[in-house]
């Protein structure tokens, strides 16, 4: 199976598209953002857990990296409030199992650099903001590794941001708000891959936005 699996190319998908499809576990759908492989495979999802769901038992063979989109994400080793970030490295092991609340995560397998081995779970939420690269910007930074950095942007209403071109590409998802630029509008929801040395200028309106932003990870083979 192949899903936005040309890299080169951008690529968004918006709410209105979203199309979920069972996963092998009753009470867990899936909307596959991009996707090469079959049920083992290189991908980036959304995971929508019903209340009182869970997953079968599972080793992390490429790695996991997620962040609570909606309610609480747990396994045998915590819970996951929505707004947590959380990375598990190869080799890392759990079974999720969903309480009442049920939960929604944006979730990306097998992306993971061998020697990337740091552990993470941070609260976005209760984490400490820094003053971003223009005015009216906070970030707060999550994970780097190599040249991939990975961070959430809090943009106030109406910003404006110059023209850039993302090296080595650049990954969004709109956790809320709105982001605009030159190619179009990005509700809550969005998702967006831009690829190596594509540019634009993005800009909020009156109700500013928040992403969760990843650079760096899309170096051209």
């Amino acid at each position: 199976m192949e899903i936005n699996a040309d890299f080169t190319l951008r690529a968004v998908v918006r709410p209105e598209d979203y199309h979920w499809v069972p996963s092998p576990m009753p009470g867990v759908e899936r909307m596959m953002l991009d996707r090469i492989g079959d049920e083992v495979a290189r991908a980036t999802t959304i995971v929508r857990f019903a209340p009182n769901s869970e997953f079968s038992p599972h080793t992390h063979s490429g790695g996991e990296e997620f962040f609570v989109l909606e309610g609480i994400f747990s396994d045998e080793h915590m819970d996951y409030p929505a707004g947590t970030y959380a990375r598990n490295p190869i080799g890392t092991f759990h079974t999720p199992k969903i309480g009442p609340t049920g939960a929604s995560i944006l979730v990306k397998l097998y992306q993971y650099d061998a020697d990337d081995q740091d552990q993470k779970n941070i609260n976005t939420h209760t984490a400490k903001w820094i003053p971003g690269p223009v005015e009216g910007v906070e970030v707060l930074p999550l994970h780097e590794y190599g040249g991939e950095q990975v961070v959430v942007i809090k943009v106030a209403p109406n910003v404006d941001f110059e023209y850039h071109e993302h090296i080595n590409g650049e990954e969004i998802f709109v956790l809320d708000g709105t982001f605009y630029d030159e190619h179009g509008t990005y509700s809550k929801g969005t998702w967006i891959r831009s690829p190596h040395m594509s540019g634009h200028q993005s800009f909020t309106k009156e109700d500013g936005a928040i992403a969760l932003v990843k650079t760096g990870h899309l170096k051209p083979s």
